[in-house]
C-alpha cells in the first residue's frame, strides 16, 4: 500500500499561495533537477484536492504558468478527488470526483484506487483535517525563497496546535528548491 503524503511548495514565510490562491509567485524561482516533477509525479496515484483551490485553479488557468496550471505540470496521470459540500456542481466534470465526506472517507476510497502508488493531498485545509484524524504519512515540501505576506498558511489552527515532525529525506539534487521529506512523530 502507498503512502498518504501532504505536498506543497512554501514560501519561506508559510504560505502555499498568495492572497485569492495566488500562484503567479512560483513563476521564475527557478528549475528543478531533471526529472524531479516526473519522479514525484509518477509517485501519485490519486490526488484529493479542495474545493477553493480548484476553482481558484479554473478561474486562473489563463494567468497560471505550466507548472501551476495543472497537477506536476501536466506530468501526473490519475484519479483527482475534490472535496466540497456542493458535488453536484461538478457532476459534469469527467476529468474529477466529487465528494462530500470526511477526509477519513476519501482516503479509504482512494486506497482502493492507489494499491502501491502514494495519495496525495494538495490543500493546506484538507492536510490539516488529515493531521488531526493521523492520516498522514509523509509531508513532501518545497520552500521557496520568496516573502508572500498573506495568503494561504500551511498550518493554519486558531489557538495554535503543535504537531512535530522528523525529516526522512534531503533531496540534494534539489537543494536550492530546498526539497525535503518529513514524517509526523508519533506519540
Amino acid at each position: 500500500m502507498g503512502k498518504v503524503t501532504w505536498g506543497f511548495t512554501s514560501s519561506l514565510d508559510g504560505f502555499i499561495t498568495g492572497p485569492n490562491h495566488d500562484m503567479s509567485w512560483m513563476s521564475g524561482l527557478g528549475s528543478l533537477a531533471e526529472d524531479t516533477v516526473e519522479d514525484l509525479a509518477s509517485q501519485v496515484a490519486v490526488i484529493i484536492s479542495g474545493r477553493r483551490g480548484y476553482d481558484a485553479a479554473k478561474a486562473q488557468a489563463d494567468e497560471r504558468d505550466e507548472l501551476t496550471s495543472e497537477a506536476y505540470g501536466g506530468a501526473w496521470e490519475g484519479t483527482e478527488f475534490i472535496l466540497t459540500h456542493r458535488p453536484e456542481e461538478l457532476a459534469d466534470n469527467s476529468a474529477v470526483t466529487a465528494l462530500n465526506c470526511s477526509i477519513a472517507e476519501a482516503i479509504d476510497r482512494a486506497q482502493l484506487i492507489a494499491g502501491d502508488r502514494d495519495i496525495q493531498i494538495i490543500s493546506a485545509d484538507i492536510g490539516r483535517q488529515a493531521l488531526e484524524g493521523d492520516l498522514i504519512d509523509e509531508m513532501q515540501m518545497f520552500v521557496a525563497p520568496v516573502f508572500l505576506g498573506d495568503g494561504t498558511r500551511i498550518f493554519d489552527v486558531p489557538g495554535g496546535r503543535r504537531v512535530y515532525w522528523e525529516l526522512v529525506a534531503e533531496d540534494e539534487a534539489n537543494n536550492d528548491a530546498w526539497f525535503r521529506t518529513f514524517r509526523p512523530k508519533r506519540r
